[in-house]
């Protein structure tokens, strides 16, 4: 898989991009705590089945290379994304997001509707209302929080909680893949400012959504509940919900071939009836 470093102002992006023009682009954006290595073990899958693929890490998030910190507010998060598919993509994706980059891909969808064509929610983290108390934290406070949440111990943690039945060794892979960003020199301003700003409350915004939407849940998954993405698949305008027996919160991670299936079955699915009703013409 070919990586890119794609330059355009004011920051750079770092987008694994996979080229196969035959199909509606597909565009992944990043659980904010991990990075775009995320989608390592999809990204090969995508590329097989013929789908033009971006993955990109939002400003402030992954590795995103911000030598002059800018603000990571979702309006700047949101604004900077949407520069760069005009600048690059330029026609309507199929935006994949999860946990709470699922919120980011909802947020995107609802402002910049040209630019999405479906959704694909995965673990979806769309009903929190932003970083609650954390955005009244003194910076000193919020800075302590932030050292903790890249800390082993933590990371570790949270990985035995998002995954299934995965070895020590496994675990620990995965943590140190998950924490590589962390460790920039910038990571910790970026994540305060976000933090300090209120985050994303896109609950609003879920019934304004028009794209035809992929709700993908892991049958097992322990930070986020399954009845979110029933009342997610309820309040959506036009979704369909899939689920992945013995999986956690994250399946493109954990069941990369199960999730693969279910997206390529759904960005296929319009474009093959499509078709057939030019074919019946």
């Amino acid at each position: 898989m070919p990586m890119a470093s794609l330059h355009f102002s004011p920051e750079n992006f770092t987008p694994f991009k996979t080229l196969l023009p035959e199909n509606s682009p597909c565009a992944f954006r990043g659980y904010p705590c991990l990075s775009c290595l995320e989608w390592r073990y999809v990204l090969p899958l995508l590329e097989e089945s013929g789908i033009e693929t971006w993955a990109i890490d939002i400003l402030g998030w992954g590795f995103s290379d911000l030598g002059k910190l800018p603000p990571c507010d979702v309006v700047s998060k949101r604004d900077h994304f949407y520069q760069f598919w005009k600048s690059y993509i330029r026609r309507p994706i199929i935006l994949v997001g999860p946990s709470l980059g699922s919120a980011v891909a909802v947020d995107f969808a609802v402002n910049y509707p040209e630019a999405v064509e479906k959704l694909v929610l995965i673990g979806a983290s769309v009903y929190s209302e932003g970083t609650g108390k954390l955005a009244t934290l003194p910076r000193a406070v919020a800075y302590a929080g932030v050292n903790l949440l890249k800390s082993l111990p933590l990371r570790l943690y949270a990985t035995y909680l998002t995954f299934t039945k995965i070895s020590f060794s496994t675990s620990l892979d995965w943590t140190n893949v998950g924490r590589l960003h962390c460790f920039l020199p910038w990571w910790d301003d970026a994540t305060v400012d976000f933090m300090t700003s209120g985050g994303y409350n896109v609950s609003p915004l879920i019934g304004k959504v028009k794209q035809k939407t992929l709700i993908i849940w892991g049958e097992n998954d322990r930070i986020i509940s399954n009845k979110f993405a029933v009342r997610l698949h309820c309040e959506l305008p036009d979704a369909i919900i899939r689920q992945i027996p013995n999986c956690g919160h994250l399946p493109h991670l954990e069941r990369p071939d199960s999730t693969i299936k279910l997206i390529v079955e759904f960005v296929q699915r319009e474009s093959k009836t499509l078709s057939q009703c030019v074919a019946q013409v």
